[in-house]
């Protein structure tokens, strides 16, 4: 399995459409912000076929150190949960 960075994902982009570097590194990290912006806002963002985030609260809880075993209280906290689309979800149980 490969990491495929922002920067390689930019330069396929710029190579596909035939678009200047500078142009698709400006665009996507806009998509980016927006993105960001939209979930700190607690804003459900929904991409048809591709997946579906949306921000979550995980409510405080008592965990154990599993060192020590002592008992830690663990506070609540805000969340990102992606769920996959159709398409994407189709692609991944195809490998293709």
């Amino acid at each position: 399995m490969a990491t495929i960075t922002k920067k390689e994902l930019i330069d396929r982009i710029a190579e596909t459409t035939q678009a200047k570097r500078v142009v698709v590194k400006r665009i996507v990290q806009s998509f980016l912000d927006e993105i960001i912006s939209e979930l700190a806002k607690d804003n459900r963002l929904e991409f048809r076929d591709f997946g579906v985030f949306e921000c979550r609260t995980r409510a405080s809880r008592t965990a154990q150190n599993p060192k020590t075993l002592q008992r830690v209280s663990v506070p609540t906290k805000r969340t990102v949960k992606f769920k996959m689309g159709r398409v994407l979800k189709q692609k991944l149980v195809s490998g293709t």
